[in-house]
């Protein structure tokens, strides 16, 4: 197969990874692409919105699959495009995208469906959503509606802090995403990711992890697209994981199947497990980041075949997926001033050293120079990742690989799995 990959972060770095290691691939085609996946497929500099471009690009290399990995495709239309263009994908519409794009329209969805979530409000003005604290306790959960890379979201403990996320939001912080805002109650719990293929009609369950949003260790500091991960996570017990399937996952994409909007390709949930049972915090439309990264190191099954069944309505005739029985962890190297005004252009040195057969780097957001120097280009730089008999296992390796890595502008959080370990 000749496959087209959208995308340039570590998420896609990981499918790459993985993709790259199928029988099934001929020829892999990476667009826009970053400077490590380079040593799986061929890149080129098109952008991950830019429609025209990459359905050109998909035909010139006769392209039997399009894979799309970031959110910010799927809301430019490129699911629709392409399958306008008969060819395969998987990723789904933009209107089946409005699940990630409006945390609006997905809390009337929810309610719509049926959906187990946190009380809210859609508020269109700071002075509505400022009076609509009135009916919510601290600490407060500020949103901005529309897609904000995952820095969009802010727990206030006192209502002065809440003002003050509000005002940043409509204040253009978040550009367009926080030109509506949704306030929610705060949810007592452990928070969970799992995810879900679908070809439109027949859907499976493809993994789960836990995340670390917070920028600094003991979950202090502001909310990140997220700061590491580990799966598998104790927290999703067989009983958690029927209850995700039967209340948030099939009742989803039931209910965008009925909406005219089948949805075709990875749905990521954001739960939290409270004491009355899973609660919807929010959903991606994409494989999550870096949940992917501990996924696809975990994967025993050849990805290419399930991302193919998604895209052509064949996913009934897959067997369940195989995992490793190891465990695996991803932390992600950031630069200095991440998650607000992350500092560019610092120079990395030893990323591409042989960490040995456990553990992988993938680039997260990184640029290499003319003489082949290595530099930061983005907030979340580097995905260090390995796979462990143990959770601590795997941790005890990933940190002693970060420890040879020479990044001076660059820090992690010290304390990835701490949950699961303690």
């Amino acid at each position: 197969m000749n496959i087209l990959l959208v995308g340039s972060g570590g998420r896609e770095h990981a499918l790459a990874w993985k993709i790259a290691a199928s029988p099934r691939v001929r020829r892999l085609v990476a667009a826009p692409g970053n400077p490590g996946m380079a040593a799986q497929c061929e890149l080129r500099p098109v952008s991950a919105t830019d429609v025209e471009g990459l359905v050109a690009l998909a035909r010139e290399i006769a392209a039997d699959l399009v894979v799309i990995g970031p959110e910010s495709s799927v809301a430019a239309g490129l699911g629709d495009a392409v399958a306008a263009a008969g060819i395969a994908c998987f990723g789904p519409t933009a209107q089946a995208g409005q699940l990630e794009s409006s945390k609006a329209f997905t809390k009337a969805f929810a309610d719509r469906h049926g959906l187990p979530t946190s009380a809210y409000a859609i508020c269109d003005s700071a002075e509505q959503a400022r009076a609509a604290l009135d009916g919510f306790s601290p600490p407060y959960v500020i949103k901005a509606d529309g897609l904000a890379a995952g820095k969009g979201v802010v727990i206030a403990p006192e209502r002065a802090e809440a003002e003050a996320a509000i005002d940043d939001a409509f204040g253009g912080r978040f550009g367009a995403a926080g030109a509506r805002v949704v306030i929610e109650e705060f949810l007592e719990g452990e928070i969970g990711s799992l995810f879900a293929l679908c070809d439109g009609r027949d859907s499976m369950l493809f993994g789960w992890a836990q995340d670390h949003k917070r920028a600094f260790d003991g979950e202090q500091g502001p909310n990140t697209g997220g700061m590491g991960t580990y799966s598998p996570a104790p927290v999703f017990t067989p009983q958690l994981v029927e209850q995700v399937r039967e209340r948030l996952v099939e009742p989803t994409f039931a209910g965008v199947a009925e909406e005219g909007a089948p949805y075709r390709g990875a749905l990521f949930v954001e739960l939290m497990a409270t004491k009355a049972g899973p609660k919807l915090v929010e959903f991606n439309v994409r494989f999550g980041d870096p949940e992917c990264q501990v996924l696809m190191l975990r994967l025993e099954s050849d990805l290419v075949p399930y991302l193919e069944a998604c895209a052509k309505g064949r996913l009934a005739e897959m067997p369940q997926p195989a995992w490793r029985d190891e465990a695996a962890i991803c932390v992600v190297l950031a630069a200095r001033g991440y998650p607000d005004k992350p500092a560019a252009g610092g120079e990395i040195r030893g990323a591409d050293s042989d960490f040995g057969p456990d553990v992988v780097v993938f680039h997260a957001g990184t640029r290499r120079d003319a003489d082949g120097t290595l530099r930061a280009a983005g907030g979340r730089v580097l995905n260090v990742c390995a796979r462990g008999a143990t959770l601590k296992a795997a941790r005890d390796k990933a940190y002693a690989a970060i420890a040879r890595i020479d990044f001076p502008d660059g820090f992690c959080r010290t304390d990835i799995g701490w949950r699961a370990l303690s």
